[in-house]
Parts: structure tokens; C-alpha cells; sequence
């Protein structure tokens, strides 16, 4: 994963290196940020190479400084400056991962690390406890712990409050990561085609969404009318919706690169024109898919129908999600390079987004076209 920020010189700075997760990429990131915070930042190029401990550092005055915080304490003052940044500022985090933050600590490890100081936490304390969490927890869960440890102590060490904490003790290979399952199979053309069939007609749209214009289930659901051009042929991906703790939640995409002006292929337009004049309220801000009383509707309730769907076409395996994966195939076989390919999905660092969004605009109508191409011999043969 790549990384990179607009500095206070209005250049991009990207990462030396490319980082094995993204709280890693986060934790650069934020140490950063607080350079930019306390006002000692330099370009990179420019800085004097790091002292091997950072407690050799000199400091202007020395004044008597506090104890080292515990985990706990350090954890929640991270957390809450994270909170506070302003979306999309580098640092910031989505709601989602608000939550998922807060259950990771509260969960997995505060409860045997948390009452420890942060220069008194080593490697075999680290060790012990991953070592626990492998007997009751799913190897996703403890990866997720382990890393944000991992992101939390890295910002700790540039903390320039904390001189006495000068080395990260999670230094466990591979211990951030998880193998996946097994690979994704998108659906085929047939299998999408039976899956739209055997959905509930107020929900079709959402799948031909999902699968030719490679959405997440979060930006097809948060879809409104004003963001649909059927003239022009073109949606335009400004929002995501999420249900966190029962609460909806309605913020940006899920990148930076995730705003973005998607062309939709010509052969479901007649099925969007429909759905617009039959299911959507006439005003510019109503839902293309609301639930009953016009609000965003809940995931449990189009999800319901959407393994039923996918069961009568074979394929229980499939996530909604995995329609993105459909859709990224399907447009790389029309021929699409692999920035234009990025640049429609909306998946990729801010930095590649402004490398290659601007050569795939001009490219994104002939990709649609393609695919609607491959539909008619499909529909035809």
C-alpha cells in the first residue's frame, strides 16, 4: 500500500516505501502530520538522517516532563486526535473504522496490555500476547489488534513528549496480515444475468450498478437522483452510506480517489430510466433504493433478497462486493488500461489518483461502450 500527502509547501510527498497495511500507510501518515502540527517540518530530502534513539534528540529547553503514559491513556489521546481530524485530512478515519478502532482496543487489547507503560511494553510482552489472542480469536480479528498496536506504538515513538519510547515492540513478521480465503470468482455474465432476474424488481438497478459500473454496496445505496445524468450517461460517486452500531452514517467515498464521475455502460440506461420513473420520488435529493418510508434502507433487508437471488443462480458464494470484482474484469477485457481501470473503480492512493484520473476521463465512455458491446453478444449468442 502506498501513502503520500500535499506538504506545507504544496507539494506531494509520497512514502519512501510502500507499507504492508493500511495502518501502517496510517501511522506514516500521522507522524507527518504532527511534524506539520508542531511546526518542525522539512521536506524529506532535507532532514538530517535519525538519530539511533530518539531520546538523543535535543530540545530547545528541557522542562520537566510527565510520566510515561500507559497504553490505555496514550491509546485514547490517539484515538481521539484521529477522531477529531477533519475527513479526508491525512490521519483522519471513517465512522466505520471509528468503531472498529474502539472494539479492538476495548476487546482485544487494553485488557492485557493497557495498565503497562509504553516504554515498558517489550517484544516478549507483544509476543505473549499475540501468542493468547491465536487460542480464542479468528486470525482477522487478531491481525486487525496487532496492527493497530503496532500503528499506535509508531506514533508514539515520534511523539516528541515521549522521549523514553524509542523503539516499536511489534516486530512480529507477518503477524499484520491475514492469507485470504480463497480467490474471489466474479460472477459471469450468465450468472449476473439470472441473479437480475431473480432479484425483486425495485432492486435490479442496484446489481447492474454494482457489477458495470463496479460500485461499493455503500455508494450505490447513498445514490440520489440529482446524481444521475441518464442524458450524459454519467453518475456521479460523491457519498457513501454505512450502518454503524445501528446508526446511519453518510460520508464521503471510501478514498479520496472514490469521488469520481463514472460512465454508465449505454445498455442499462433503458433499465435505469425505468427505475428512475418508477421507484424514485421526483426530487433531486430522493434515493434511487429507499426503504419504505424513503430513508436509506437497511443492508439486512436488500441482502435478504440478494442470497436468494444469487442462490436459484448458483452461486451462494457471491458477496454484493464481489460485483466490483465483475465489473474490473469485464472492463479490463474491453480493452481498459490498468489507471483507467482504477481510476473508474475510484480504488487507489490520492497519489496514483492524480496520476492517472485525468488520462482515464477522456477513455471512461469508450470503456462503457466496450461493455455494452460485450452484453449485446452475449444477450445475442
Amino acid at each position: 500500500m502506498q501513502a503520500g500527502y500535499i506538504g506545507p509547501d504544496c507539494k506531494l510527498y509520497m512514502a519512501p516505501a510502500t507499507f504492508a497495511s493500511k495502518i501502517d500507510a496510517e501511522g506514516w501518515l500521522a507522524q507527518e502530520r504532527r511534524l506539520i502540527d508542531l511546526g518542525v517540518w522539512q521536506p524529506p530530502e532535507t532532514r538530517e538522517p535519525e538519530p539511533a534513539s530518539l531520546a538523543t534528540l535535543p530540545t530547545p529547553r528541557e522542562k520537566p516532563r510527565p510520566p510515561c503514559p500507559t497504553l490505555r491513556e496514550y491509546s485514547q489521546t490517539w484515538l481521539a486526535d484521529r477522531i477529531a481530524t477533519p475527513q479526508g485530512d491525512a490521519g483522519s478515519l471513517r465512522p466505520s473504522s471509528q468503531k472498529d478502532y474502539q472494539m479492538l482496543l476495548r476487546n482485544h487489547i487494553l485488557p492485557a496490555l493497557g495498565d503497562k507503560r509504553l516504554d515498558e511494553i517489550d517484544l516478549d510482552d507483544v509476543v505473549a500476547w499475540h501468542r493468547a489472542m491465536a487460542k480464542k480469536k479468528i486470525a482477522r480479528t487478531r491481525s486487525k489488534a496487532y496492527s493497530l498496536l503496532r500503528g499506535i506504538m509508531n506514533a508514539a515513538i515520534v511523539d516528541r513528549t515521549l522521549l523514553t519510547v524509542t523503539t516499536n515492540p511489534c516486530r512480529i513478521r507477518g503477524a499484520g496480515t491475514t492469507s485470504r480465503e480463497k480467490d474471489i470468482t466474479p460472477a459471469t455474465l450468465d450468472e449476473l444475468a439470472r441473479i437480475v432476474v431473480e432479484m425483486p424488481d425495485k432492486w435490479r438497478a442496484a446489481v447492474l450498478l454494482g457489477a458495470w459500473c463496479a460500485m461499493r454496496y455503500g455508494e450505490v445505496f447513498e445514490l440520489r437522483r440529482k446524481d444521475v445524468d441518464l442524458d450524459g450517461g454519467i453518475l456521479r460517486v460523491e457519498r457513501g452510506v454505512a450502518w454503524v452500531a445501528g446508526e446511519v452514517v453518510i460520508g464521503p467515498p471510501k478514498t479520496k480517489a472514490g469521488g469520481r464521475r463514472v460512465a454508465i455502460p449505454p445498455h442499462i440506461i433503458p433499465d435505469l430510466r425505468r427505475h428512475l420513473a418508477t421507484y424514485v420520488s421526483p426530487g433531486q435529493n430522493a434515493l434511487l433504493f429507499p426503504s419504505d418510508d424513503g430513508r436509506n434502507i437497511r443492508p439486512s433487508t436488500f441482502l435478504r433478497a440478494w442470497h436468494r437471488a444469487c442462490a436459484k443462480a448458483g452461486r451462494e458464494d457471491l458477496k454484493f462486493h464481489h460485483l466490483r470484482h465483475t465489473g474490473a474484469v469485464l472492463a479490463a477485457q474491453s480493452g481498459a488500461t490498468l489507471s483507467e481501470l482504477m481510476g473508474r473503480l475510484g480504488h487507489a492512493t490520492p497519489a496514483m489518483a492524480m496520476i492517472y484520473q485525468h488520462a482515464a476521463a477522456d477513455r471512461d465512455r469508450e470503456i462503457a461502450r466496450h461493455l455494452s458491446e460485450m452484453a449485446r453478444k452475449a444477450a445475442a449468442s
